[in-house]
């Protein structure tokens, strides 16, 4: 998994609406997930979550399939507990899944692909 960093994209004009105010991209595998701080027309912040994978169309021609999450600042902490308690039940459920980093230690990050979550 790659991470990188987008510095700060304010505008200078005075409204940051609709604007990438600080983005971090994650390369994993086939897909790449982008988590990028927005403003709202009344300046407050949230948050995007965008999942992108590349497929092929049968001529060869590359598509890209996006699925966004738009994710409030007053949601942040139910979201965020959400996303704990869950990720804490796949490595109880699922032992040994644990990926290392290049020095070999443990990030503690489980592989879950979304095609084996059933809703």
């Amino acid at each position: 998994m790659e991470m990188i960093n987008k510095n700060d994209s304010s505008d200078h004009s005075g409204s940051r609406f609709n604007q990438d105010i600080h983005s971090k991209v994650i390369r994993a595998g086939k897909r790449t997930y982008f988590f990028d701080v927005k403003s709202t027309r009344q300046d407050e912040l949230y948050l995007t979550i965008t999942e992108s994978k590349r497929r092929f169309e049968s001529d060869g021609a590359p598509v890209f399939d996006k699925h966004k999450i738009f994710l409030y600042r007053e949601d942040f902490d139910k979201f965020l507990e959400s996303l704990k308690e869950i990720m804490e039940y796949i490595q109880e459920s699922q032992p040994g899944t644990e990926e290392t980093d290049e020095a070999g230690e443990t990030e503690g990050l489980v592989d879950v692909q979304f095609e084996d979550l059933s809703l």
